[in-house]
């Protein structure tokens, strides 16, 4: 549980301190319907908007309008009872989990919606072991139930099988204004001390209304309310109880503390960062405290919907807007709070196409803005070609109607390719020299196979005598300066320790720049010499199926290589956990709807990478020369008679000027 859920449990907050809640669904359950009804009944709207309209609050951008579905995740602020609250709307579709996953980490209550007419979706249990993760308070609301096909009650023991057994049916009290008998024995039944007062033919509700809200806090419980949104039955009745259970306590007087969980631009291209204040105040003028030093606030903003408006301060609880603070990144923290954790890492990536007369300058300019609002949208620039990593089909898709809306830039991408990483089996030595005239840098370096996922690591092993201390640092951020490529597909190198043996300086003619040349080339250098690894991606899924599907499902599943972890029966229904080469699950991920008739759930995210099951396949279907990739050569640049000359990888210690001991 993060930090900064952890300031809003535990005591009931003081009128007008803010708290965010946040709305989840599966598609067409309800969500947004549920959302601008909510906003009109807080009068934030005038009307409620419609999605078959195309005119809600939240929906915002011309592409969730157009598709229905929303995108991005959408703030509107409200007040309720002079409380200021942040009703935060989240994406639904698995492309934009990342997404959604950033808005569950500002969260301090959570809404999920369920539809009374189609019960427990397959995307309901992957949002809901989601907010497990997040460890957030979470309420439920049963939509639709002015419908023939609603069957509420149905839904709420589908629920409680497949969800949790902890549905606190909030219902009658819901619509009646006060506990019933039947209510008061379950809160009771799960804070003993309560018992007692149970005696009384009409108990006092306070103790009771405590109770609950501690439960619901420690996820003991997870209250059920119900309703027809588009007609507004029980939307209001569901505001006063939302209001009365979701307690906030911020304080204004510790010390600043925020994280910044989403960046947009403006119309006029200015960086916007959405920042959740978890303690202390900041005002216009301000310095914000970050890791690379302080950065003057001057304007502050507050957004609801697609409405900007300027603000001179906020509090802890409040979600704001900075202008224009080049430093902050999304997922970034300020003063103690923690940063996000970026827990979903794309396996898939694509080129980028284009044509003439439009330039590779201005498509990457344009990438890139797109890349500071959506980290997951890494963006490269390698050997004259560009691609986007990226978590789906539809995420791409978003991302080219971006590029036309926005910028006007006609851009395509090419077929997807699976995501594979490099390392050594055994340490290997190479050496990198530098030499071109009035330039000098000489590096020994070694490369020491890690446990996996271990990423890169620099230690150096060079005495100060031989190198100065400061040559051997800047060798270090050197190491970090870039993602390094392997050998056999160019795919980036991880899981390595890069060890500095030893290193030569010019006193007049070395500068910063010679030793990243000399750097590269040593690390380069080295995996010519070593027996490189080519990694696959590893998917871990978890999938949930009826019982009698099991054995269709585990059948199909042999075709991946799968590794089955676990299975566990519950109640007509079988979760299998396992692992498999995400280059042979993504097709069966793509079938499984298909395979289970829309019944089954399936959650998938990266697990490890591990040595390549077709390792020479893939390396042929790469192609990849290091001799040919001349912007990261494996070659050394020595100097004569006034002259540099390239030296071959396979000669450059004939020609090197140090060697360390024992190599």
């Amino acid at each position: 549980m993060s930090a900064l859920r952890h300031r809003a449990e535990g005591t009931k907050g003081e009128k007008g301190v803010p708290r965010t809640i946040g709305i989840l669904a599966h598609v067409d359950a309800g969500k947004t319907t549920l959302s601008e009804r909510v906003l009109y009944e807080s009068k934030a709207i005038r009307e409620p908007g419609r999605v078959d309209h195309g005119d809600t609050f939240l929906d915002t951008d011309p592409m969730e309008r157009r598709r229905g579905i929303t995108i991005y995740a959408g703030l509107a602020r409200l007040d309720w009872d002079g409380d200021t609250v942040w009703w935060l709307d989240t994406p639904g579709h698995s492309d934009f989990s990342a997404e959604t996953e950033r808005a569950l980490a500002v969260m301090d209550d959570a809404v999920l919606v369920v539809s009374s007419a189609d019960g427990v979706q397959s995307h309901t249990e992957t949002l809901w072991r989601l907010l497990a993760d997040y460890g957030v308070p979470t309420f439920v609301f049963l939509s639709k139930t002015d419908l023939a096909a609603a069957d509420p009650d149905g839904t709420l023991r589908a629920m409680r099988r497949q969800l949790s057994p902890d549905m606190l049916d909030l219902r009658a009290w819901q619509c009646g204004g006060r506990m019933d008998r039947d209510l008061l024995e379950e809160i009771a039944l799960r804070e003993e001390s309560l018992l007692p007062l149970l005696e009384s033919e009409a108990p006092d509700e306070r103790p009771f209304t405590e109770a609950l809200i501690r439960l619901i806090r420690s996820r003991a419980v997870f209250p059920v309310m119900a309703g027809a949104a588009l007609k507004g039955e029980g939307v209001a009745d569901f505001i006063r109880l939302l209001h009365r259970l979701t307690p906030a306590a911020y304080s204004d007087d510790e010390p600043l503390s925020a994280v910044c969980w989403k960046t947009l631009h403006d119309e006029r291209g200015q960086k916007l960062s959405l920042i959740k204040l978890t303690a202390g105040r900041l005002r216009v003028r301000d310095a914000l405290p970050m890791a690379e030093g302080e950065q003057k606030i001057t304007e502050m903003r507050s957004l609801s919907g697609s409405r900007f408006r300027r603000i001179e301060e906020a509090g802890a609880g409040d979600m704001a807007v900075l202008v224009g603070v080049d430093g902050l990144r999304t997922g970034d923290a300020v003063g103690g709070a923690e940063p996000l954790h970026r827990r979903l890492t794309p396996m898939l990536a694509a080129d980028v196409l284009w044509e003439e007369p439009l330039t590779q300058h201005e498509v990457l300019k344009a990438l890139r803005t797109a890349e500071e609002e959506e980290p997951t949208l890494t963006v490269e620039a390698v050997r004259g070609r560009v691609s986007v990593r990226a978590m789906g089909r539809i995420q791409m898709e978003i991302l080219q109607a971006v590029m036309m809306d926005r910028y006007g830039l006609a851009i395509r991408f090419g077929p997807f390719r699976v995501l594979y990483r490099e390392t050594v089996a055994a340490p290997a030595v190479g050496i990198g020299h530098y030499e071109p005239l009035r330039h000098y840098a000489e590096v020994w370096l070694r490369l020491v196979p890690l446990p996996e996922g271990s990423g890169i690591r620099f230690r150096s092993l060079a005495h100060v005598d031989d190198l100065a201390l400061h040559w051997q640092r800047l060798i270090g951020t050197h190491v970090f300066e870039q993602e390094h490529r392997g050998v056999l597909t160019g795919s980036p190198l991880t899981d390595v320790e890069v060890q500095l043996l030893c290193g030569r300086a010019h006193l007049k003619h070395t500068e910063g720049g010679d030793f990243r040349q000399a750097t590269c080339r040593a690390i380069r250098n080295a995996l010519m010499h070593a027996e490189s690894v080519l990694l696959e991606p590893i998917a871990g899924f978890e999938l949930r199926v009826p019982a009698e599907m099991l054995g269709t499902v585990l059948s199909s599943l042999r075709e991946t290589r799968a590794e089955i972890a676990e299975t566990q029966a519950e109640d007509g229904w079988m979760t299998v956990r396992g692992e498999a080469p995400f280059a042979l699950f993504r097709a069966w991920q793509d079938g499984y709807p298909a395979l289970t008739r829309g019944r089954g759930s399936l959650r998938v995210k990266l697990s490890r990478y591990a040595p390549c099951h077709d390792a020479a396949d893939v390396a042929a279907r790469a192609a990849y020369n290091p001799l040919e990739d001349l912007e990261d050569t494996p070659e050394s640049v020595f100097c004569t008679h006034g002259a540099g000359f390239n030296v071959a990888w396979n000669r450059v210690r004939d020609f090197a000027h140090c060697s360390p001991e024992g190599i």
